[in-house]
């Protein structure tokens, strides 16, 4: 399984992808999150290589050998106590999607 590296999560502010680049791989960068600080963390994984082709579109991108990919997203806050994941959905509102899906 590998990260792909191009993509990376971002911190959410007066503009939508702002400040700071949140990589989903191991680095040795610097960096700190502060108090009322969102940003999002959003890995794409692949059972295959990490390497990436964009379509002709500019949009569409797959990996470079044709594995199968995932991709999720979580939005976070970082609080005084830690962080609070704002995209968590409850057990019960979970349970219903899935059972919406299988109807």
């Amino acid at each position: 399984m590998s990260v792909v590296q191009e993509f990376v999560g971002h911190g959410i502010g007066k503009v939508f992808h702002a400040a700071p680049a949140v990589l989903h791989h191991r680095n040795w960068r610097p960096g700190s999150m502060a108090v009322g600080q969102t940003f999002t963390i959003e890995p794409i994984l692949t059972l295959g290589g990490r390497k990436v082709c964009t379509w002709p579109d500019g949009w569409t991108v797959v990996t470079a050998d044709g594995s199968l990919t995932a991709q999720f997203e979580h939005t976070l806050l970082v609080t005084a106590d830690g962080v609070e994941v704002l995209t968590r959905v409850a057990a019960s509102q979970a349970a219903q999607q899935q059972q919406v899906a299988r109807d």
